[in-house]
C-alpha cells in the first residue's frame, strides 16, 4: 500500500504540473482538493452527525494539514526548484522516524535514507527565503499528516475520517479555486490534468496511507517515505525520459537498502501459545473473562485499543 501510494503520488504530481502554465499551483491544488473530496466522500460515506468531538478535532486538524501541505510544496517547487523543495519536505517524515524510534538500526536507516535523498534531489543553494520557508512548512505538514492520519484511523472506522477530512479541505478551497479559475479560465485538457492529479496524488495516497498506518508504526512509515524521491526519479525516467547518473543510482540503492534493513530488523510478533492438542489459544477482549458470556439480549461491547 505504501509503494502504491508513493507511485500514485509521483505520477499525479507529474500530471498536475502540466496544468501549471494555465492555472498555476493554487488552481491545480484547488481542483485536486475538490476531486479528492468528492471521491473520498463517495467511498467513505462518513456519518458526520455521529462524530463526537473526540473524533472531530483530529479530522479538522487533518483537513487543515491536507489543505496546506500541497499548496506549500507546489509553491516552494515553483520558487526554489524541485530538488531543494523535496529535500526540505522530507525533513518532516525523517523527524517522525527519528523521534519515534528507540532502536539504533532505525536511526541509522533514517539518516542513510536522508543523506541519499539529498544526493538524489541535488538541492541547489538559494536566497529565496520565502521558498525555503514554504518548504519547511511542507515538512511540518507531512510530519503532522503522518501522526494525524494514524490517530484518525484509530478513532474512526473504515475510511470515514479520511473522507470527512478531504471533504472539509475541499470546502476550504472553494473560494480559492473559484477566484483562480475565474481569472484564468482553463481548457478541458488542463482541468483533466488537475483532476487526474486529484485522484492520483490525493485520493489514492490518502486512503492507502490511512490503511497502511493501521498496520505499521509511525517510525517505519517515516523511513519508508524516503522511497518517494526514488519513485519520482523512476517516473521521470519512464514518463519524461529523464536519465539518472551513476551517483544517483547509488543514492536510489542506498534508500532501498535502508528501507529493507529497517523492515528486516523489525520486531516479529509472537504467536499465541497453543492449547493442548495444538489448537491456538482463544483471544479475549480487554477486560473480559475468557469464559464469560453476556446475558441474553445484552449487546457485546468491544473496547477500542
Amino acid at each position: 500500500m505504501m509503494c502504491g501510494s508513493g507511485l500514485a503520488n509521483q505520477t499525479g504530481a507529474a500530471t498536475g504540473a502540466l496544468a501549471f502554465p494555465e492555472i498555476g499551483p493554487a488552481g491545480v491544488v484547488a481542483v485536486r482538493q475538490w476531486v479528492a473530496g468528492l471521491v473520498l466522500l463517495a467511498v467513505g460515506r462518513p456519518r458526520l452527525r455521529a462524530f463526537t468531538w473526540r473524533q472531530w478535532w483530529p479530522v479538522l486538524c487533518l483537513a487543515m494539514v491536507f489543505a496546506t501541505m500541497n499548496l506549500s510544496l507546489y509553491t516552494a517547487i515553483d520558487r526554489i526548484g524541485l530538488g531543494l523543495a523535496v529535500t526540505l519536505e522530507f525533513l518532516g517524515p525523517l523527524a517522525v522516524a527519528l523521534a519515534a524510534s528507540r532502536r539504533l538500526v532505525d536511526l541509522l536507516c533514517a539518516l542513510v535514507a536522508g543523506a541519499a535523498v539529498v544526493v538524489l534531489t541535488r538541492p541547489q543553494p538559494t536566497t529565496d527565503y520565502a521558498g525555503l520557508a514554504l518548504g519547511l512548512v511542507a515538512a511540518v505538514c507531512w510530519a503532522s499528516y503522518i501522526l494525524l492520519n494514524r490517530l484518525v484511523g484509530a478513532r474512526l472506522p473504515g475510511v470515514e475520517g479520511s473522507a470527512a477530512a478531504a471533504g472539509v479541505s475541499a470546502l476550504l478551497y472553494l473560494p480559492v479555486g473559484i477566484t483562480v479559475l475565474a481569472h484564468h479560465p482553463p481548457t478541458v485538457r488542463t482541468l483533466g490534468y488537475a483532476a487526474a492529479a486529484g485522484v492520483l496524488s490525493s485520493a489514492v495516497p490518502f486512503l492507502a496511507d490511512l490503511l497502511a498506518l493501521r498496520r505499521v508504526p509511525a517510525r517505519f512509515f517515516g523511513i519508508f517515505m524516503s522511497v518517494n524521491p526514488v519513485l519520482a526519479a523512476l517516473v521521470g525516467l519512464v514518463v519524461l525520459d529523464q536519465t539518472l547518473r551513476g551517483i544517483e543510482w547509488l543514492a536510489v540503492a542506498a534508500i532501498v537498502l535502508a528501507n529493507a534493513v529497517s523492515i528486516l530488523a523489525g520486531p516479529r510478533p509472537a504467536p499465541p501459545p497453543p492449547l493442548r492438542g495444538g489448537a491456538p489459544a482463544p483471544v479475549t477482549l480487554p477486560g473480559a473473562a475468557a469464559d464469560s458470556a453476556p446475558p441474553p439480549g445484552q449487546p457485546v461491547r468491544a473496547e477500542a485499543c
